[in-house]
């Protein structure tokens, strides 16, 4: 088995599959990256337990190069040493030449010969198949843009699974992504996506991580499957499969509250700039920053008692209901508003104790999203 491969490509593409394996492993071999040839095609997948990726690029051949048993193959590679062998290579053709009868690899470059000990691929996990699978096709940039703006509101909590993942609530009318972890929600609903089949199904977070560091930013479909136990996405170049997550997901919708008279509209680039200000002389466990809204201004504050820290910054608003006085966790509505678009954006309020719902002012094409986050009480 011999290919030639440039070490620039190769780095690349190893980085978009390596991302997925686990510092401490159940099995040794996913330490390693699986190496499959075929022909011009090398296959390269990473892993672990739960989530499998595998990306193809094209290699090249010498021209003397007509044996047959040198054109296929399959070889486990270490991850580690391979990476920072290649991280400290200039740009370069790399000679790979793998012996079957010992898994041994020689690489050769412009300045040296290097050899490692590799593992025989029959020892890799089976890559999971979409059997009873329903599919469907979304654009690559709309899946990006939905798990960059839902995945930061999933849950680290282990006791409760369901909200470590983003739901997919799926529909023939469109696909909204749903994630919470209690303090606050986002629900991001596109009517440009059809569904076959109702339903839904929760991703977990580590794979969705990887995919959206791997799938083009750009509108070329991907194809979307799922089954009761797996979810795959793929593209002509790129195919992840991962485990979903069992269990119910929580009923979200309970929680929205259904009638907020009042309306505040800020821009969202100054809100966040005083927040991060304020928020220094905040109480470091709580991070709570109240908001004193009085007709079309809106007091900003923070303090800290236990050391005599005090923080206040005055911003114009626009703002219809009565005055208010309401408290949030100012990390919390940092990352919101930071995974949120748009100059403005709308603070819908009933009352100090009842959840806060932000929403961009300009909706952006079929795309409606909501962020909630719960109060703290002022004082606390």
């Amino acid at each position: 088995m011999h290919f030639i491969v440039s070490s620039t490509s190769l780095l690349k593409n190893l980085q978009l599959v390596g991302g997925i394996i686990s510092a401490n492993v159940v099995l040794p071999i996913l330490e390693d990256f699986l190496f499959e040839l075929d022909g011009n095609t090398l296959t390269l997948t990473g892993g672990d337990m739960e989530t499998m990726i595998k990306v193809q690029m094209e290699i090249q051949r010498e021209l003397t190069d007509t044996d047959d048993n040198a054109r296929t193959g399959r070889i486990c590679i270490p991850s580690k040493i391979l990476l920072e062998y290649l991280k400290n290579l200039p740009e370069q053709p790399v000679h790979f030449t793998i012996n079957k009868d010992d898994s041994s690899i020689e690489i050769s470059s412009n300045t040296g010969k290097y050899k490692i000990g590799g593992e025989k691929a029959d020892e890799y996990p089976k890559e999971p198949q979409p059997n009873d699978a329903t599919s469907f096709t979304l654009p690559s940039l709309r899946l990006g843009e939905a798990i960059n703006k839902s995945l930061f509101a999933t849950s680290t909590d282990t006791l409760r699974p369901a909200m470590t993942g983003v739901y997919f609530e799926l529909a023939q009318d469109g696909i909204t992504f749903v994630a919470t972890d209690a303090h606050r929600l986002v629900k991001l609903t596109r009517n440009d996506i059809s569904c076959p089949e109702e339903g839904g199904i929760i991703v977990p977070r580590k794979p969705l991580q990887q995919l959206k560091n791997i799938i083009p930013s750009d509108e070329s479909p991907l194809e979307v499957s799922y089954n009761s136990s797996h979810l795959f996405i793929q593209n002509n170049k790129i195919r992840l499969s991962c485990r979903l997550i069992e269990g119910k997901f929580p009923p979200y919708k309970a929680v929205i509250p259904a009638d907020n008279p009042f309306n505040l509209t800020i821009n969202r680039a100054d809100l966040i700039s005083s927040l991060r200000r304020v928020s220094i002389f905040a109480n470091k466990s709580t991070s709570q920053v109240v908001f004193d809204i009085v007709g079309n201004t809106v007091n900003i504050s923070a303090q800290d008692i236990d050391f005599s820290y005090e923080g206040k910054e005055q911003l114009s608003c626009q703002y219809t209901g009565d005055d208010m006085k309401i408290a949030f966790n100012a990390k919390l509505l940092i990352e919101m508003l930071n995974n949120m678009e748009g100059e403005e954006i709308r603070l819908e309020l009933s009352m100090p104790s009842r959840a806060g719902i932000f929403r961009p002012v300009e909706k952006t094409g079929n795309e409606d999203l909501l962020m909630l986050l719960m109060p703290l009480m002022v004082g606390v």
